[in-house]
This record gives structure tokens, C-alpha cells and sequence, in this order.
């Protein structure tokens, strides 16, 4: 499968679509992507006018460089339909699934937008969140990714921990096995996936190093729960100058040797392959988008 999208999705801010004055602000927030939030951070009676927020907010206001993703509710539920119809008829560049735990689910939100709207299909940003979901992820993923236009995976470890009878603290070790199996799907279908939330605010030192773990098992990004946790999780999950250095070194060394006919490139003691230089090109483009 070729690499993830080119697209930063380093951090994703959820926040409640009932506050007004905070998707207002997150017009000067630095998040590669925004999530409106019409499911778990707002409270049944507030879902009609959060909805409507959602959609004014997304209209009105220019968001920049940012996604702007709307999180409906489940489309069983008795809100889901109408968020769903409301985001066909908006601009949000995708609609956020949760809880999904089959490809019928897929195959039934594509039917509703279908019916919805007559333009392009949106992307569809899925969440799992329990044990049945990350078990189905292949038929899920499959589904999903069906239209051209594809949206990432997102994990949310919270619930999946709850679910799964393990703490989605410290270092995880109850929850690796299936963030694993996120991971190894997500990347089968060529798919950026997103780390879920880090819920204890002001330790900074423990949310690096959740970011960092979630680095090494293989995510794109992580999604937050507050601002105060952008700035971290960009330089977690972004490529740094030295990165981008080595990547140049990696293209220069491999196009070098091609043109003199050896076929072996060396840098920095190891052997390069076309693997290492497709990678090196990937991070070059992740660091040209952090940096226009």
C-alpha cells in the first residue's frame, strides 16, 4: 500500500459544537485539524442547537489551512440522521463516525449521504472504540475506503479501554494488542490513523510521553482534548529539521547511485533501499506542509 496522505494531521482538537466561543476561537489555534463535536461533549439537550452551530461556525468562518470535521452522532441514535443531512448540505471537509463497529455501518452512512447531497462524497473519519469494532476493522476499512476521497483512522481509547477492562493510562500495556491491530490496519489500507485522547490536563510531561509512544507504535497524530496540548503533540508527531535533513540526504545519496550505475547508497553507516528513499520523501512532504 502507498504511504498515508501528505495532509497534517499532527493534532486534532475536539470541542463541543454547544460552545460558541470556543469555535470561534479555534480560528487562532495552530491544530491541523478541528473537531466539531455534536456526540459525547454535548448534552442531549443541546444537540439540535449544537448541530446548527456546527454548521454556522463551519460556513461563516474561515478556518485557514485547518480540516474542519463535524463528529455526529451514531446514526441509530435520534440525533444521527439529521447531523448527517446537516453535514451533507455544509461545508466540512468530513464527518466523523463513532463507534463503528461493521461495514454495514459504513455501507448505511453512504446510502444517507447519497440521499443527502449530489456532491462529491465526503470523507469519512472513523472511530473505533470497542473490542467488536477493532475486530472488524478489515471489513470496516474496506467499506470505508470504497470512494476516492478517504479519511483517517481515530482511536478512541478511552471507551476501548473502559470496554476492554484495562487503565488508558501510563503505558498502556493493556492496550496495545489492539492499538496494534489499529495501527497494522490502518497502514494495510494506507490509511493515517489518530492516537486517542490524553484526559489528565496539566501534566505535560506524561502527555509527551504518551505523544512519543504513540510516535513509535505508528500513529500520524493525536487527538486532544484541550489547546494547551496542540504545541506538543506538533512536535511529537512533526518532522524536525534533522529529519528533514537526513530525508534529503537519503534522495540525494539514492539518486547518485542510480545515476552512476552502483545501485547501493549508503548514509550515515546504512544501507538505503527503496523503501528508505519512498519514506524520505513522505517525511519531506509532511515538512513542507508544516512549514508553508
Amino acid at each position: 500500500m502507498p504511504h498515508a496522505s501528505a495532509q497534517l494531521r499532527r493534532s486534532v482538537l475536539f470541542m463541543p459544537a454547544s460552545n460558541t466561543r470556543a469555535l470561534d476561537k479555534a480560528r487562532t489555534l495552530d491544530a491541523d485539524v478541528l473537531v466539531f463535536d455534536l456526540e459525547d461533549a454535548v448534552a442531549p439537550e443541546q444537540k439540535a442547537t449544537a448541530r446548527d452551530n456546527a454548521v454556522s461556525a463551519a460556513t461563516s468562518y474561515d478556518y485557514g489551512r485547518r480540516e474542519v470535521i463535524v463528529r455526529i452522532n451514531e446514526l441509530a441514535s435520534e440525533w444521527g440522521l439529521a447531523d448527517l443531512q446537516a453535514a451533507a448540505a455544509s461545508s466540512f471537509a468530513g464527518v466523523m463516525l463513532p463507534k463503528v463497529e461493521s461495514g454495514e455501518t459504513i455501507r448505511e452512512v453512504r446510502a444517507a449521504l447519497m440521499q443527502a447531497s449530489s456532491e462529491p462524497m465526503l470523507p469519512l473519519w472513523i472511530m473505533v472504540e470497542t473490542p467488536r469494532g477493532v475486530l472488524a476493522l478489515d471489513d470496516i476499512i474496506s467499506a470505508a475506503t470504497a470512494e476516492p476521497d478517504r479519511g483517517p483512522l481515530v482511536v478512541g481509547t478511552t471507551d476501548l479501554a473502559s470496554r476492554l477492562g484495562v487503565s488508558p493510562l501510563g503505558e498502556r500495556a493493556g492496550l496495545q494488542h489492539a492499538l496494534g491491530q489499529c495501527v497494522l490496519a490502518a497502514r494495510a489500507h494506507g490509511l493515517d490513523i489518530i492516537d486517542g485522547v490524553y484526559l489528565t490536563l496539566r501534566d505535560d510531561e506524561g502527555f509527551a510521553a504518551t505523544c512519543a509512544q504513540g510516535r513509535e507504535w505508528g500513529f500520524t497524530g493525536k487527538s486532544l482534548i484541550h489547546p494547551s496540548q496542540i504545541a506538543t503533540a506538533n512536535k511529537v508527531f512533526g518532522v524536525s529539521d534533522s529529519e528533514a535533513e537526513q530525508a534529503r540526504e537519503i534522495i540525494a545519496a539514492w539518486e547518485a547511485a542510480q545515476e552512476s550505475g552502483s545501485g547501493i547508497a549508503v548514509v550515515r553507516g546504512k544501507l538505503v533501499e527503496v523503501m528508505h528513499v519512498d519514506e524520505a520523501r513522505h517525511t519531506l512532504d509532511l515538512y513542507a506542509a508544516a512549514n508553508n
